[in-house]
């Protein structure tokens, strides 16, 4: 299994039919019980959602809704400071609410005269085929439940915070929204896990944790890092390398830490003619021979 499904809490279906989400004992809600069913009833309702109709609504607390504002509020200063333009111009077009979370219906429907773009509802861990697959008709699988009101600056998992925030602001862009559908292409064209481990691992690299040169700043575009409150004032001391294909796509990682290598583009440019020229064109023998070259 590839690295995130293990920090993924996983999601069982009883035999009396209901939801349990199987929340780690580190995890910040484990002995909240109220959180707890909060999350079990939240993956039930992305459980039973069928493709085509409307999202289910989750009915949010005052006090998620307070987690959501609070890092919202500090999100967006730190965005202004250190995301590139085209998020900043996302942002500003998505015009997401900032005192309340938005269903995913919501979002769905303000992004997609924007790109096209549409959200569907996941209870956990979406397999890897599957959750890029479906990239490339416009479709991006999120979760609906949001972090633990104890840490609202940190979340052991992807919650709504990240996917929201993090990339459908980054969906509101054509530009970026462009590289989401080449990764998607990429990702069926895959017949191999090696192959298709390789394409997310630069999705990885890139789409959820890249870097980019702009007006002499390095600044982030990875939906990962824009949407971290700590990790967002931290990527400028890691270790930072140029694009490199067969790198990024051997490169292992843990999710649970911050990133301490990450890779810069120093372009829009650059990124689009690198990697989402990469992922247009790519094939398994394409992947293979870039592994190659990485082997001794």
């Amino acid at each position: 299994m590839f690295e995130e499904a293990q920090y993924f809490a996983p999601v069982a279906t009883r035999d009396d039919g209901s939801v349990v989400v199987e929340l780690a004992t580190s995890h910040p809600g484990f002995a909240d019980l109220v959180y707890r069913e909060r999350r079990n009833a939240i993956a039930a309702l992305a459980l039973g959602h069928t493709p085509g109709d409307p999202i289910p609504v989750a009915e949010y607390t005052d006090e998620e809704h307070h987690v959501w504002a609070l890092v919202s509020k500090e999100l967006a200063v730190k965005h202004h400071k250190y995301a590139v333009r085209e998020f900043l111009r996302g942002a500003e077009r998505l015009g997401l609410p900032e005192h309340r979370i938005p269903q995913l219906q919501e979002v769905s429907d303000l992004l997609h005269p924007l790109t096209g773009f549409r959200y569907l509802p996941a209870a956990g861990l979406v397999p890897l085929r599957e959750f890029y697959g479906v990239l490339a008709d416009g479709l991006f699988h999120s979760t609906q439940y949001i972090r633990h009101h104890s840490v609202p600056f940190y979340t052991p998992e992807p919650d709504i915070i990240h996917e929201v925030i993090g990339h459908a602001n980054t969906l509101a862009s054509p530009r970026f929204a462009e590289l989401y559908r080449a990764a998607g292409r990429a990702a069926r064209r895959m017949e191999t896990t090696e192959a298709l481990e390789f394409v997310s691992k630069v999705f990885w690299f890139t789409l959820e944790f890249g870097v980019m040169r702009e007006d002499g700043e390095l600044r982030a575009y990875g939906a990962g890092i824009l949407s971290s409150y700590g990790e967002i004032e931290e990527f400028r001391g890691m270790d930072i390398r140029p694009l490199d294909l067969a790198v990024m796509g051997t490169t292992k990682y843990d999710i649970t830490k911050y990133q301490e290598v990450l890779f810069e583009a120093a372009s829009f440019d650059h990124l689009e003619d690198t990697v989402g020229t990469f992922w247009d064109t790519c094939d398994d023998d394409a992947v293979t021979r870039l592994l190659s070259g990485r082997r001794p």
